[in-house]
């Protein structure tokens, strides 16, 4: 495993691509490109531009997302900011280390039924053993995430935050990021127990559809379908409220609260974050319109 690439699928089958970016994949063979026009808000004042971006943090190969007004907006941009900055998301590969082990082991099928333990070995079976008996709950969905992106033939140097990086860096322009890599561990290492078998129990539950849903997923990405996205996202939150608040609403709350501030700063920044971020009724640029701001799609 990368320490700077980890994978995550926080819940439910399809999460992982929008919200969350450690993921890691295997790259698949060369194909034609597919064009894909992700949605994308800007939100503005007299003399400051924030632009909005719904990423997905790995893709297939061909995918060609960075043309046009995206092309625009990242050429004209002064600075880049994601979820994790580069050397956050170096970090997070120790973070993990740190905070994925449990106390005590307890087995798997301590925690499965034994028909979600038998789609749990299935996964495994793909590429080999999780050690998951050592860790927590939460830790065990971020290396079937890792499984699911890689049998998906998902690649993060293809993903719309490494693309932009290596644009960026190479412009000489900053990077900066919204959180921290132990931030957004710690999010899932503070949840009580039963939210995290929850999270876990439904994960194992979707497994036999994994690659399938996430490539649905990315295909909903590709067209800009802000109602398939939502419909995604609240299909897999709801069913969880106490992972909805801490790993959406509340991220999102403070992530609103950090565009509004930088609006009293002159400039056009790009700001790229995962597309579960941006959609529904508590993304971010329905908590800035809410206060009052104009938020406007442009893509």
């Amino acid at each position: 495993m990368r320490p700077d690439t980890l994978p995550f699928r926080p819940w439910g089958r399809r999460l992982a691509a929008v919200l969350l970016p450690w993921l890691l994949a295997g790259c698949g063979a060369a194909v034609p490109e597919t064009p894909a026009r992700p949605a994308m808000w800007l939100v503005e004042d007299d003399d400051t531009r924030i632009y909005m971006l719904g990423t997905m943090h790995a893709l297939p190969a061909g995918t060609k997302w960075d043309a046009g007004k995206i092309a625009d907006v990242a050429d004209a941009a002064d600075e880049l900011v994601l979820e994790l900055s580069p050397q956050e998301l170096s970090a997070a590969g120790e973070v993990f280390r740190t905070l994925a082990p449990r106390s005590a082991p307890l087995p798997m099928d301590k925690r499965l039924s034994p028909e979600a333990l038998a789609r749990y070995r299935a996964l495994e079976a793909t590429g080999g053993d999780f050690g998951g008996d050592t860790l927590d709950d939460w830790a065990v969905m971020v290396l079937m995430g890792q499984r699911v992106t890689q049998n998906a033939e998902f690649d993060p140097s293809r993903g719309v935050e490494s693309r932009l990086t290596a644009q960026f860096a190479a412009a000489g322009k900053p990077i900066g990021g919204l959180e921290t890599a132990h931030g957004q561990l710690n999010l899932f290492e503070t949840l009580d127990p039963q939210t995290q078998r929850t999270l876990l129990t439904r994960a194992v539950k979707g497994t036999d559809k994994a690659v399938e849903d996430v490539r649905a997923l990315t295909a909903s990405w590709a067209r800009g379908d802000l109602a398939a996205l939502e419909k995604v996202i609240n299909e897999d939150v709801d069913a969880v409220p106490a992972a909805r608040q801490a790993i959406l609403t509340d991220r999102n709350r403070r992530w609103s609260a950090w565009v509004k501030k930088r609006l009293d700063r002159p400039g056009t920044v790009l700001m790229a974050v995962g597309a579960g971020h941006l959609v529904g009724t508590d993304g971010v640029p329905a908590m800035l319109g809410a206060e009052g701001l104009e938020v406007k799609r442009v893509q």
